[in-house]
């Protein structure tokens, strides 16, 4: 039987102008010029069609704005189709943010029947659950206490521990298991697929493809409000992976992963002047991304215009949010503490794969000498290099999918020992 079916479903939203005509002299004329245009058109989901069979957990991924949780509104009816069919048969429970309709003022306990209620349970079934709601939660003792005064932690946890004990037969879920910590969060995903194998039928979207893995029976792949592709979970997820290496943009507008100097303006001084930086693979090639797991050049091309001085080329790293997350020089044996005579020098520095953490990463460059320190020629962002994962298990996120944190993500060594006899091995 089938519970849901989308058909040739779509969702248009009307985005209005903001800026005012400025072509006339006159202020009301700009205003009415500016409410006869027409607005823009966004298509959050466009000509989208799928079914679910009774029982079937589907999961849906794809980057931030391809059309997800447009999806789980329209089948939760938050929202309206613009076009197209939904039919849904049973009894439908979303979760689309953990711990709405809570009131602040009220305590945990009030909560629960006032969120519960919401939801769809009676008054009586909320009393029968009651005390496994709590449970589950592990806020008993501050149960009857306004939830203003819960940690973020205990406000979630409670919020999820009601929607788990909801019985619907199809339970709608939108980035809902990575509430609280580790530990509850497992709890969180054994509760839905004891949901699962208890025959409910499930919609989960997910950027943890480790969960969507795990809990479904099928995933379809939204990009730009269409389905690009639907099948097997790994399957899948393989083809969202692959989507990760491809149309990557620079959040360095500007800035790109090669920069020249030729003529007098060239950062330096009469010692020493930069000529060129460039971002550079294993190949030697010029690249603007890099996959996390391969090593990544910094080539500094520099003209010593005076000789007899020991020149020492540097680099700066910095992350989209302007961390400096640290700084290499040239410590090569062959020259370090020789002095340079005139003429054109290239210096590479090296980054080792499983370093860097993904994301974008800006360079600043400069050539000095150090004893005495004079900073000979300085440059700031030069070049940019765009850092991504291809998830794939020989990075440093090993199997984990899920959100990494960190400015660098290094691939360390480890050893591990295990005694099941009282001896060590």
């Amino acid at each position: 039987m089938i519970d849901l079916r989308f058909d040739r479903v779509s969702k248009r939203y009307l985005i209005p102008h903001e800026a005012e005509d400025r072509s006339s002299p006159h202020p009301w004329m700009r205003k009415l010029r500016s409410l006869w245009r027409a607005p823009k058109e966004f298509w959050a989901v466009r000509e989208v069609s799928f079914e679910v069979k009774r029982g079937e957990a589907l999961g849906i991924i794809g980057h931030n704005g391809a059309g997800k949780s447009t999806i789980l509104k329209l089948l939760a009816s938050i929202t309206t189709p613009s076009a197209g069919e939904i039919t849904i048969n049973g009894r439908a429970a979303a979760l689309i943010e953990v711990g709405s309709g809570f009131h602040p003022e009220l305590t945990g306990r009030e909560n629960v029947y006032l969120n519960g209620s919401i939801l769809g349970m009676s008054r009586s079934e909320i009393g029968r659950k009651l005390e496994s709601i709590i449970d589950f939660a592990e806020i008993r003792e501050f149960i009857d206490i306004p939830v203003k005064r819960y940690s973020s932690g205990m406000y979630v946890r409670l919020g999820f521990a009601i929607v788990a004990h909801l019985e619907p037969e199809i339970l709608l879920l939108d980035e809902v298991l990575a509430v609280g910590d580790l530990g509850f969060q497992k709890k969180c995903l054994d509760r839905v697929s004891a949901l699962r194998r208890a025959g409910r039928t499930i919609i989960f979207i997910s950027h943890d493809l480790n969960a969507v893995e795990a809990l479904c029976d099928r995933v379809l792949l939204m990009q730009r409000g269409e389905i690009i592709a639907d099948g097997p979970p790994g399957e899948v997820i393989g083809q969202y992976k692959a989507l990760a290496t491809k149309g990557i943009t620079s959040p360095f507008p500007g800035v790109g992963p090669v920069r020249e100097w030729r003529d007098l303006d060239a950062p330096g001084d009469p010692v020493v002047r930069l000529r060129r930086v460039r971002v550079c693979d294993a190949d030697g090639a010029t690249v603007s991304a890099v996959d996390i797991r391969h090593p990544v050049g910094i080539e500094i091309t520099y003209e010593v215009l005076e000789g007899g001085h020991v020149l020492v080329p540097n680099v700066h790293f910095f992350n989209e949010a302007r961390l400096h997350l640290f700084v290499v020089m040239d410590l090569d044996p062959e020259w370090q503490g020789r002095p340079k005579s005139a003429g054109r020098y290239v210096s590479t520095a090296w980054i080792p794969g499983n370093f860097l953490a993904e994301g974008g990463v800006i360079v600043d460059t400069g050539i000095a000498t150090l004893a005495p320190y004079e900073a000979h020629g300085y440059e700031k962002d030069v070049v940019t290099v765009q850092v991504f994962d291809p998830m794939r298990a020989d990075s440093a996120r090993g199997d984990y999918t899920g959100p990494l944190p960190g400015v660098v993500r290094p691939l360390v060594r480890w050893n591990t020992s295990v005694s099941c006899d009282g001896s060590s091995t």
